[in-house]
């Protein structure tokens, strides 16, 4: 059986195209809709195009580029 923990910290973004976040984010939460360009943990860089204001992104996001990603007020959580 799998076993889901909960998510037990969030931390504000900064999107940086050269460095990976210091932790692996199981969610992004987007407060200001547009794209959000990332590099998932296994299988490389996918942008996710007009993302609405008050989406949680599930995954396992690893990067958050500055360039291509025009939401903002995103939440790293984990």
């Amino acid at each position: 059986m799998i076993e889901i923990l909960p998510i037990r910290r969030a931390i504000a973004i900064t999107p940086d195209n050269d460095n990976d976040q210091t932790v692996v984010f199981r969610e992004i939460y987007v407060g200001g809709a547009g794209a959000v360009k990332v590099d998932m943990e296994v299988s490389g860089t996918v942008t996710f195009a007009a993302v609405p204001v008050g989406t949680t992104l599930v995954g396992n996001f690893k990067r958050v580029y500055s360039t291509g990603t025009t939401a903002t007020l995103l939440i790293g959580k984990w």
